[in-house]
């Protein structure tokens, strides 16, 4: 595929029912994030948020990177890089991710690199395989993070840590990643996607609104200091009282059961 062949920069295949596999699609360029495969993410997401039968999403990239960031060259080119770089939300795929109502699991198939390791992050969390590697070259290439590097790195694996990355532009590696909290886990390449989609089907298995109103909770409270944040639950959890429904209670509580997750 030619990078400027803006017709299939993203894939979007429906593998399962109620999970879709969204793909980077520039394979050549390492998923370089283009101005016109942002946009077609950030419709991608659109387009998944209108569909009523879903209930999550794993993105991964196509090749062997996840992502290498902007793409320095069209970047490098612009009259107004500054305008390329904080550009609109129909170009910003972290906002059109991290406001996604389910949950997007990233699957890091190889490296994630400054604004590529901003999509990653911008997921709600990551699968990494054995040959994903996470850098944040921001002040290498002389560029500041836009899409929440600086902030939501830091939170995930401890300020000194993320200074140590931001400041050398140094790689980690995937067993690196999980020791200091950045990944959920490290799977062989051949089994990212497998454990990826069986973790999203297992999401879609659970009740639809409770699934989406917990993320809800989960990153509205993260964004709160601590005892906003547990007022906040209890005003949730409240008002989730007030509509449930004994029978449906119990019929869940067997489902649980029979799954064996549960306790009689």
């Amino acid at each position: 595929m030619s990078p400027s062949d803006d017709a299939s920069l993203v894939l979007v295949e429906r593998p399962q029912p109620g999970c879709a596999l969204v793909i980077l699609n520039r394979p050549r360029v390492r998923n370089a994030l283009s101005m016109a495969l942002r946009r077609q993410l950030v419709q991608a997401f659109a387009h998944l948020r209108e569909d009523t039968e879903l209930r999550a999403v794993v993105l991964t990239g196509a090749g062997d990177a996840f992502c290498a960031g902007l793409d320095l060259k069209e970047l490098g080119g612009a009259r107004d890089p500054g305008s390329t770089i904080q550009s609109g939300p129909q170009e910003d795929p972290t906002h059109a991710i991290m406001g996604f109502p389910w949950p997007v699991i990233a699957a890091v198939n190889g490296p994630a690199i400054t604004g590529g390791f901003e999509l990653a992050l911008a997921c709600d969390f990551l699968v990494a395989s054995t040959r994903a590697r996470f850098a944040d070259t921001h002040a290498r290439v002389g560029v500041m993070p836009g899409w929440g590097l600086s902030q939501k790195l830091q939170r995930l694996i401890g300020v000194a840590r993320a200074k140590e990355m931001a400041f050398t532009g140094n790689f980690i590696d995937a067993q690196q990643a999980l020791a200091w909290g950045l990944v959920n886990r490290v799977v062989p390449p051949e089994a990212l996607l497998p454990q990826s989609l069986q973790l999203a089907a297992d999401m879609a298995g659970v009740l639809p609104q409770a699934l989406r109103t917990y993320k809800a909770l989960i990153d509205e409270g993260g964004a709160l200091p601590l005892g906003e944040a547990l007022q906040l639950e209890r005003e949730r959890c409240k008002q989730w009282a007030q509509r449930m429904d004994a029978g449906a209670v119990e019929a869940q509580r067997q489902a649980v059961i029979e799954r064996g997750r549960g306790q009689t």
